[in-house]
């Protein structure tokens, strides 16, 4: 009995044994399967490596690329500003003078104007929307318009027949004002002599024109009308450097006749109604503007200012236009 039971002891001694020995050894297999140490396995640093690469190619990429600037495309289709097409002025076409002949000119007189822009009635000739001085010089530019000398000559007193033609870059010099420009000896320091500079041309100086016309009567169709000869923008030279007071003059004449062609297609701002379709061309044939004389024809070749001061001036310019229409009217009999 005694060696059954020791036995049994040593049976179960022996299962205890083991079962702690199992134990033991279980914790340190788990480990090497378990997820303690997955991050360590994970080649978690290599990859990184990798994804700086593949920025580094990125960023090398885009610098790279070709820079494409922000222009807007050269062709477009532009929407149109507005609901219907404005082709009216555009396609505009001069409306020709009745044919005067010599032996039909009964009477006739030579008047020269001037179109005072501050005026209120003149005002819309200088609209920023729509400038006479720009339709001018921007056919002037292109070739359409010939701008002709002011100055005097030996065979042209008063420098408004058309006798001395100026290039476009002539003609837009004298638009500007000029500048006195001092030149001195580069040794001795010295003053050597001066010359005056043509500066920017700005069109808001230009404030008056002249217009030279002729009135006429015409016994055919019993009708006394004016017809414009020139055109010129008056300027009024200032000179930086003197105290010099200019008055107004013509910068250049303008063959009236063939700016008309220009002037038919350019478009002049009405302050009341922007559908009425008219033109500076309209303008002068409808004569919608005011103006006062400063010369008429007359023996000595003078004009008002040569003779009338001041105010008079104003008043022998009504005198003359008086004159002028009580002609006409004379010819009537009731």
């Amino acid at each position: 009995m005694k060696k059954r039971f020791l036995i049994v002891v040593l049976c179960l001694a022996c299962i205890a044994s083991f079962a702690q020995t199992t134990k033991k050894k279980t914790p340190a297999k788990k480990p090497a399967g378990g997820t303690v140490k997955k991050p360590a396995a994970k080649p978690q640093v290599a990859a990184a490596p990798a994804k700086q690469s593949s920025t580094k190619d990125t960023a090398k990429k885009v610098t790279e690329a070709p820079v494409v600037a922000d222009v807007p495309p050269q062709h477009f289709d532009r929407p149109l500003d507005g609901y219907y097409k404005k082709a009216n002025i555009a396609n505009g076409k001069v409306t020709p003078y009745a044919t005067v002949r010599e032996s039909d000119v009964v009477f006739a007189k030579r008047v020269w104007r001037e179109i005072d822009l501050r005026e209120k009635e003149n005002q819309y000739l200088a609209s920023p929307k729509a400038r006479l001085i720009d339709a001018l010089m921007d056919a002037i530019a292109a070739g359409e318009l010939t701008a002709y000398d002011p100055l005097p000559t030996k065979d042209d007193i008063n420098g408004d027949s058309f006798g001395t033609p100026l290039t476009p870059a002539k003609a837009k010099a004298k638009m500007a004002d000029s500048t006195l420009v001092d030149h001195f000896d580069k040794k001795t320091g010295e003053k050597t002599g001066s010359t005056m500079v043509a500066g920017e041309f700005n069109p808001d100086s230009v404030i008056k024109f002249r217009i030279k016309e002729d009135w006429i009567f015409d016994k055919q169709r019993s009708v006394l009308e004016p017809r414009i000869i020139g055109i010129a923008p008056m300027i009024k030279l200032k000179v930086a450097g003197a105290s010099l007071n200019f008055d107004y003059q013509p910068a250049f004449w303008i063959y009236f006749p063939a700016a008309r062609q220009v002037l038919v297609t350019k478009e002049a701002y009405n302050r009341n109604n922007d559908a009425t379709d008219l033109s500076f061309d309209d303008v002068f044939l409808k004569r919608r503007f005011q103006s006062y004389i400063v010369k008429v024809s007359n023996d000595k070749d003078e004009s008002i200012k040569l003779y009338e001061q001041g105010i008079d001036r104003l008043y022998e310019a009504e005198r003359i236009k008086k004159e002028l229409m009580d002609w006409e009217l004379n010819l009537w009999e009731y």
